[in-house]
């Protein structure tokens, strides 16, 4: 029996790659202004002009993939005759892994036939679509379901994530900080440190002092530990390409990194991190702490 890949538009992997790649990518969508906005398809919200919106002083909510989409979604591979690998977006940061969970129960209850498999990446964002990536890979080298979700397993928990939050008054509109903290960190040029931790959840990890500085930070961790099996990194950006591009360049200069891929954020990612995030996600040799 063949399998489907299906995983969500958190991953911020393109729609052409997901038809590349025979994927199933479903949406969590985004409410600006009383306005409800998908994340795929061809009137999908774009990411430029979430940000634009952003900067008016809006505030975008997001919704998770409900139990009905991912039901209808699961049926139509299983009434195919192929089983099901959901590669999702992380429990710690949303319950879309759990509707995906009572999805298959549902249909279990419905067709007790159907193999379903779950994999909680605990991950988001470039680092979600860097373990669907290698999904996509050993898929392509014939692995069968069971040897592909462990690899996963090995790989998930070994996922860096370096994040630097630029917008302190978001983090403050989103709750994340105080807006004193953003006005004096504003004031002072620091810039949050963020990354996830091994439940899946967002850390703050340090505060650094000038952009150039945390940037640098974010490439010195990257650099720190990484697996040679995996010389392939990530950058995710929210409107700032320049800066990316800069950051791209210099890990390249590693012989450590042989590829660096460049992706913008999502408008369901960038919601909650803001205008001029850089975030950055690789393979180390150890699991995260």
């Amino acid at each position: 029996m063949t399998y489907k890949i299906v995983t969500d538009s958190t991953t911020d992997l393109s729609e052409a790659y997901a038809k590349a790649h025979d994927i199933i990518m479903l949406g969590l969508t985004v409410t600006i202004a009383d306005i409800t906005y998908e994340t795929v398809g061809p009137n999908r919200l774009a990411s430029d002009f979430l940000l634009s919106k952003m900067a008016e002083g809006a505030t975008p909510v997001t919704s998770q993939i409900n139990v009905g989409q991912f039901l209808a979604a699961f049926k139509s591979v299983v009434l195919a005759g192929d089983e099901v690998l959901y590669i999702g977006f992380s429990s710690g940061l949303s319950g879309t892994v759990q509707s995906a969970k009572m999805a298959k129960e549902m249909l279990l209850d419905e067709i007790p036939t159907a193999k379903i498999t779950i994999f909680d990446t605990l991950a988001a964002a470039s680092g979600e679509g860097y373990l669907v990536r290698e999904a996509v890979k050993l898929r392509d080298q014939g692995k069968l379901i069971t040897d592909l979700v462990k690899s996963l397993r090995d790989i998930s928990p070994r996922l860096r994530s370096w994040v630097m939050a630029d917008d302190l008054f978001h983090l403050a509109r989103g709750g994340r900080i105080s807006r004193t903290a953003a006005t004096v960190g504003t004031i002072v040029n620091i810039k949050p440190i963020i990354d996830v931790d091994p439940e899946g959840k967002l850390r703050q990890v340090g505060k650094i002092r000038g952009k150039k500085k945390a940037i640098n930070l974010l490439i010195e961790k990257t650099l720190d530990g990484l697996d040679d099996q995996f010389p392939q990194v990530l950058i995710g950006y929210s409107g700032s390409s320049d800066v990316a591009a800069s950051v791209k360049a210099t890990l390249l200069t590693s012989k450590l990194v042989q590829e660096v891929i460049l992706t913008p954020l999502g408008p369901t990612i960038a919601t909650h991190t803001g205008i001029g995030t850089l975030a950055v996600f690789s393979i180390g040799k150890t699991k995260r702490v």
